[in-house]
């Protein structure tokens, strides 16, 4: 997605590996046409219609560590079908954490949304794609479409933030990110973030493409593992209270600091910090 300087946009990703077609064909032999908006009128969009991919991101940078650490190539799969899909076993335990009012920052197609909403928790969708809003919709959830750098409804009053599929790197810049998620909830209020299932921590311009070479417009993204995540979030101001793996996904639970409250809480590196 194309974006200013000053202000990241949202965007709905997961880290979750999938096996890989047969055959990609390279970006530039399905044609010149101009490609669309970054999760607006991209394939992103008609992978939510439909409910299937494959669809990727394609990296446009170099990998942050020589040998590119993961061994990963220079597509990294999005999971849309799982996002298209009822909530998963590791999705239910992010739900029975939340306590409303929930944000959902990067809803996608609102499997989360519509999962609280039906147990009677009030709960809002955020995401700039018209696709992801519409799907939310009519899945029975509420959406609107925005930014999360944008000014949100409720502002300041939320008591839980989800960051769920890679969302963490909304904008490429996570500590922003998490910055901005600090204003956005209640004092004392929660964020459920999703980290990378392996060590990696790495800002990249990257682009949505499908298997036919399909893409929009280049934007930023950064991708954290468990330790990165950490690091940003405590450079955030988010105090750790929990963190566990689930169906091979890895989470982590904040909370944000309530007036008055001495800083004595886990760093990234796991031991507390003593003033």
């Amino acid at each position: 997605m194309t974006q200013t300087a000053a202000r990241p946009r949202p965007h709905t990703v997961a880290a979750r590996p999938a096996r890989l077609p047969t055959q990609i064909r390279p970006a530039d032999r399905h044609g010149p046409a101009e490609p669309g908006e970054a999760w607006t009128d991209d394939p992103y969009a008609h992978a939510l219609r439909t409910g299937r991919g494959p669809l990727y991101l394609r990296r446009l940078s170099p990998p942050a560590r020589p040998g590119n650490a993961g061994g990963e190539g220079d597509l990294l799969p999005l999971d849309v079908e799982r996002w298209c899909v009822a909530p998963d076993a590791a999705d239910t335990g992010i739900l029975h954490r939340c306590s409303g009012p929930v944000l959902d920052v990067g809803c996608g197609p609102g499997r989360l949304v519509a999962a609280l909403a039906a147990r009677g928790v009030r709960a809002l969708g955020v995401d700039v794609s018209p696709a992801a809003v519409a799907g939310t919709r009519q899945r029975g959830g509420a959406a609107v479409r925005r930014s999360v750098f944008d000014r949100l409804p409720g502002e300041g009053h939320w008591s839980t933030a989800l960051l769920m599929d890679g969302n963490v790197g909304i904008g490429g810049d996570p500590i922003a990110l998490l910055v901005r998620l600090r204003a956005v909830v209640a004092p004392g209020g929660r964020l459920l973030a999703e980290a990378v299932p392996h060590d990696v921590d790495e800002r990249l311009t990257v682009r949505v493409e499908d298997a036919h070479g399909r893409h929009g417009r280049p934007f930023p993204w950064a991708r954290l593992g468990t330790t990165a995540l950490l690091r940003a979030a405590d450079a955030a101001g988010w105090v750790l209270t929990g963190r566990w793996t689930a169906e091979g996904r890895p989470f982590v639970e904040l909370h944000s600091p309530k007036p008055g409250h001495r800083d004595e809480h886990p760093t990234a590196a796991g031991g507390p910090t003593h003033p």
